[in-house]
């Protein structure tokens, strides 16, 4: 069991008989000396994200989470298809809603992990970097700034990420799909 306290980042766990994910965790005091966590969670079926407080001697399940190799295959209409990677006559989907941001990052072919919870594949995870070709990148300008300015650039996979003023179309970049911001250029 996992008490308030336990809800770190990262932490997966049931409530209200779903499993969610700590996306953020502050402790906050309050008066007479009551101690609250303020968390911000995501459900690992739906993908939505809520804002949540919990209290001292509040107690949580801990998810009890599988895990397998699969594979994006491809999108169509909002709706993203995966399949096992060991047998892709095996498949599953998803709606773009259900992944959230992380639908930005997966490319066709590519490797994720799946997540099973009560026999039940609820969702996939990209890996933490992936490398992604840059398709549109409009002409930087420096202007007047003692550091290097940023803009905004379009992936293959349709996202739209800050990247250094010197990145151009046809770039290779790498980008942590957790927070979406680009790490550094791949060199061909």
């Amino acid at each position: 069991m996992l008490s308030y306290y336990d809800l770190r980042k990262g932490v997966q766990f049931v409530y209200e008989g779903q499993p969610y994910e700590v996306l953020e965790f502050r402790q906050m005091g309050k008066s007479q000396d009551v101690v609250v966590a303020q968390t911000k969670i995501r459900n690992l079926i739906t993908g939505r994200v809520l804002q949540k407080n919990f209290h001292q001697g509040e107690m949580f399940k801990e998810a009890e989470l599988a895990k397998f190799q699969a594979k994006f295959l491809y999108s169509h209409k909002g709706k993203f298809v995966f399949c096992h990677a060991d047998n892709q006559g095996n498949r599953f989907e998803f709606l773009e809603e259900q992944l959230g941001e992380t639908a930005k990052f997966v490319k066709p072919n590519q490797e994720v992990e799946g997540i099973i919870f009560q026999n039940e594949i609820i969702n996939i995870v990209p890996p933490i970097k992936v490398q992604l070709k840059v398709t549109d990148a409009p002409p930087g300008v420096k202007g007047d700034r003692a550091q290097g300015g940023n803009k905004a650039a379009t992936l293959e996979t349709g996202a739209v990420v800050n990247v250094p003023l010197f990145i151009e179309t046809g770039d290779v970049v790498e980008i942590n799909t957790e927070t979406g911001e680009y790490v550094r250029r791949i060199k061909e």
